[in-house]
């Protein structure tokens, strides 16, 4: 068997008084995170989205393959391509009859249509790939494990480092999506996952009002 390192895991042991009131702060911050539509075309410092991205990869992942690929966009071209064909996407499914009715009907109160003008009006767009496999020096596949929730969980943490930072962004997944991988010349190993428009909101940005559920209806208890 192979002699894997493994190193000390010692993190410091809070007080549950301190542990709850670092969680109530966590929570109170995450709680007032909205998915925004409406931004400024203020520059923001590539330094943030760096370390966004970078409290991202703490993620776990299967087999720490790490699948992940955030594409970096701030060419105001390639924004504008990205907005044509994603708005042409967005038309067939919203008019076309891609979504079913039904679909439609849940996304009214929300507001939404085929039209997406934040894509070129935010200084960032990030696209983040899955990584469904990679190759190795002898030009082998290397599979990936689980890369789906691996993925999944990095975006996840990836909103809340933008949101901590005073940023706003929107999970945006056009359907289909290849035309992100081929904008952006991405290799077949890599399937565009979601894309994320990154700014400040607009001065006067408008979020639906909504309401989250509650404890009790998100979790269950066996004591």
């Amino acid at each position: 068997m192979p002699n894997h390192r493994f190193i000390d895991y010692r993190p410091p042991r809070l007080s549950p008084a301190e542990a709850l009131a670092r969680a109530e702060d966590f929570h109170a911050r995450m709680d007032s995170r909205r998915s925004v539509r409406f931004f400024s075309d203020e520059p923001v410092p590539r330094a943030l989205i760096e370390r966004a991205i970078m409290t991202a990869s703490t993620a776990p992942s299967g087999a720490h393959r790490q699948p992940w690929r955030f594409v970096v966009v701030g060419c105001p071209k390639i924004k504008a391509a990205i907005r044509v064909a994603a708005e042409e996407e967005e038309k067939i499914s919203y008019e076309g009859g891609r979504m079913p009715e039904e679909w439609l009907e849940a996304l009214a109160p929300l507001g939404t249509d085929w039209h997406k003008p934040f894509l070129e009006t935010v200084p960032w767009i990030v696209v983040v790939f899955e990584e469904l496999y990679t190759e190795t020096a002898e030009g082998k596949r290397r599979k990936n494990y689980y890369v789906k929730e691996s993925v999944g969980i990095a975006c996840g943490l990836f909103i809340a480092a933008l949101h901590d930072m005073g940023l706003a962004t929107l999970t945006h997944t056009p359907s289909p999506m290849a035309f992100l991988a081929k904008i952006l010349d991405r290799p077949p190993s890599e399937k565009p996952f979601i894309l994320f428009p990154i700014g400040y909101p607009a001065a006067d940005a408008t979020v639906p009002d909504l309401e989250r559920k509650t404890l009790d209806e998100v979790s269950v208890w066996h004591l």
